[in-house]
């Protein structure tokens, strides 16, 4: 994947500098000149199945819309897995990242012998990288129960562990497209990212033997989920991953010689109901709290737990920001930096070959963060910051109080771009429409 990856950065490179001189690269001239007409790009917030139910009788709007996701090849015994705990389930972002932030979290707090999240933190970069490698839960607890080190490869973690602070070395993007108002699974590319020598090399304590049950056992984890707010959307196949990931642990013998015990809560994808929720947890003994769903709200959460001397284990967090943050070493994520989501999301656009670019992103760490990524991407391949316009919007605090887009859509308008990349959530839809009803023509 990394040498197709490189291929395509240097044909990016070639389209970004011919496109100053000539619409090659795949991208034809509007028929008609006057009108705005636009391609559609989104990302991980935006790109699934159940984005287009956003738009209602609109929805035939998202169809051409491309983007990228942290996303890799989903063994089919998973996805089955996984509709046997959701029947329902017809998106999977985020299931495998969900799936295995429970695993290795059971896994590490197996080697350190105790429920206390200090020492379980200890284990968890550990837990990745080095040591006998395993992929199935009962055989890596196994490993665990003998105090043995291990290097746990799971669905997300297949290439490479984590790096120091407690993320992905390496990830694989898909890059995803919408066709008859879903999202196409024949046209989905993988993309790889990242390098495994970023992995680390430091060795953990060492693993301790399992004696009977331990004196601190059940492991108590807590979610910290979108269930409700902008992110929602995204909910189902994380939570379906985390019941599945419990159900399987648990079948395996549990954990410290218990099953482990999980207490539903959600991040509301807002920072008030957020803290409440960790609070809630704290109350309640949980030791390793499986969220948040958005960077944002994992960053106004994260003093709370840190001070409680409880573990962050997010499985969607893409804030590149929150590899420096002050965690204590207590924040952990499945979810790659969006660093290098930037690349591979700036190479789906270059290929089109767009000579005006919008950015449009959501007011928070994540879409400031991710537009900041992709924005220097493009330049690099030589985009002119003269052709690249950056606009952002306030998420609403209350999901019941819609964006206002009218203005921004009259500003992409008049800028006159042959793209505009959405990050957001599922408010976002709102924006798509709002361009529709200024007069902008969006390809399909």
């Amino acid at each position: 994947m990394l040498g197709n990856r490189t291929s395509r950065a240097a044909l990016s490179t070639a389209c970004a500098v011919l496109l100053l001189a000539t619409s090659a690269c795949g991208s034809d001239e509007p028929k008609d000149a006057g009108t705005t007409q636009v391609r559609l790009y989104g990302t991980d917030g935006n790109m699934q199945n159940s984005f287009a139910a956003e738009l209602k009788d609109r929805a035939s709007l998202v169809n051409g819309m491309k983007g990228t996701t942290p996303l890799t090849p989903l063994p089919e015994s998973f996805k089955e897995r996984l509709r046997n705990v959701d029947p329902k389930l017809n998106d999977f972002l985020y299931a495998a990242e969900s799936y295995d932030a429970v695993v290795i979290s059971a896994l590490a707090t197996q080697l350190a012998g105790t429920t206390a999240p200090r020492e379980i933190a200890q284990q968890i970069v550990g837990v990745t990288a080095g040591g006998q490698r395993c992929d199935e839960v009962a055989a890596c607890l196994q490993l665990a129960r003998a105090g043995q080190d291990l290097e746990y490869r799971g669905v997300s973690l297949t290439r490479a562990g984590f790096t120091d602070t407690g993320e992905p070395a390496t990830a694989s993007y898909g890059t995803l497209h919408f066709d008859n108002q879903q999202l196409d699974d024949g046209k989905t590319e993988f993309v790889g990212a990242g390098e495994e020598s970023g992995a680390s090399s430091k060795a953990p304590p060492r693993g301790r033997k399992a004696r009977g049950k331990a004196k601190d056992a059940p492991l108590v984890m807590g979610g910290l989920l979108p269930k409700t707010g902008d992110l929602a959307l995204a909910y189902p196949p994380m939570a379906a991953a985390v019941t599945l990931a419990l159900n399987e642990i648990n079948a395996a013998g549990g954990v410290l010689g218990e099953p482990v015990k999980f207490i539903e809560g959600d991040d509301g994808t807002n920072p008030a109901v957020a803290k409440a929720t960790v609070a809630a947890h704290v109350g309640q003994g949980v030791s390793i709290i499986i969220g948040a769903g958005a960077s944002g709200i994992s960053r106004a959460v994260l003093p709370d737990v840190v001070a409680a001397g409880r573990i962050l284990f997010s499985p969607s967090n893409t804030d590149a920001g929150l590899s420096a943050v002050d965690d204590k070493g207590l924040y952990f994520r499945t979810a790659p930096p969006d660093s290098l989501q930037g690349r591979a999301l700036a190479d789906v656009m270059l290929r089109d070959g767009p000579r005006k670019i919008v950015l449009l992103a959501r007011k928070d760490s994540y879409g400031e963060g991710l537009q900041e990524n992709v924005r220097a991407e493009l330049e690099k391949a030589g985009v002119g910051a003269d052709r690249l316009k950056l606009l952002t919007y306030t998420p609403p605090a209350d999901p019941k109080t819609p964006v206002d887009f009218t203005g921004i859509a009259q500003e992409i308008k008049s800028f006159g771009p042959e793209a505009v990349l959405v990050i957001g959530f599922g408010e976002s839809a709102r924006a798509i429409t709002a361009l529709a009803d200024a007069g902008v023509q969006i390809r399909s």
